[in-house]
């Protein structure tokens, strides 16, 4: 890849990461249109991009939860929630590794990625539906949400869009919502990054040009996935929400007749 392409996968990423169109579609439509082969470790440099955007946006949450964990006191506000993000983490980890492959596999499907935007555009405009979106989160709701945070590995399924709107579903607060989604995407990345690296770093050959381009990526990700971390919010919170599902049943429905008519 060259720095043009570079920043343009890095602002990809740091748009569609947190508003709720799918990073992992967006970025395997551009790959297949360039004919790029992107290395894993710039996939995870995006990743890490973006997450350090939502531990700068959530500094003080992170630091109280860690402060809880630290004292081993889980009746506090912030020790329930990491009780929650635990219980949310564990399905994602199980649906990661069980089906990892098949996941995989949809990357270099684009009739898949396609029917999958439609998907989230169906879910994305079923939490306008939700009323009475008053209530704190349970145990359920973590696992739920966890779940949907799984599923969302497939390319064309929002991460943010699957998980908020799964909370609003069930009638989680609209900033409850919003904050445990994002808290639920820490570890996720965290753990996928460590997965990754290890398994992958024997394969990077390591020059001053891949060094740059990795630095380069997180770098400008980071800083436009905190601009549209900022933008999500007020978006949720203003309940327009489901007005992303008209784009993604948009760009679904364009990707499965370009695929079906370039069949035959």
């Amino acid at each position: 890849m060259n720095f043009i392409e570079v920043f343009i996968l890095a602002i990809i990423q740091g748009i569609t990461e947190w508003l709720p169109i799918s990073s992992s579609g967006h970025l395997v439509i551009v790959q297949q249109l360039w004919s790029l082969n992107v290395p894993v470790f710039f996939d995870v440099a995006l990743h890490v991009g973006t997450l350090i955007a939502v531990l700068v946006f959530l500094r003080r949450e992170v630091a109280n939860i860690l402060k809880a964990v630290a004292r081993l006191d889980f009746k506090t506000e912030e020790g329930k929630l990491a009780k929650l993000i635990i219980v949310g983490s564990v399905p994602t980890a199980v649906l990661g590794f069980l089906f990892q492959d098949l996941f995989e596999s949809f990357f270099s499907n684009l009739l898949a990625v396609g029917v999958a935007f439609m998907v989230t555009g169906c879910i994305l405009y079923a939490s306008k539906l939700a009323h009475n979106k008053n209530k704190s989160i349970n145990y359920f709701d973590a696992l739920l949400i966890g779940t949907a945070q799984g599923i969302a590995l497939i390319p064309g399924v929002s991460r943010s869009g699957i998980t908020i709107s799964t909370g609003l579903l069930r009638r989680v607060k609209k900033e409850k919502a919003i904050q445990y989604s994002f808290l639920l995407y820490i570890p996720a990345v965290i753990g996928a990054t460590i997965g990754t690296s290890l398994t992958e770093w024997k394969n990077l050959a390591v020059t001053e040009v891949i060094v740059f381009s990795i630095v380069f990526g997180l770098l400008v990700t980071a800083i436009v996935g905190y601009v549209f971390l900022k933008l999500l919010f007020k978006v949720v919170v203003k309940e327009k929400f489901h007005v992303f599902a008209f784009y993604c049943w948009a760009i679904g429905l364009l990707i499965i007749l370009t695929r079906i008519f370039t069949t035959f």
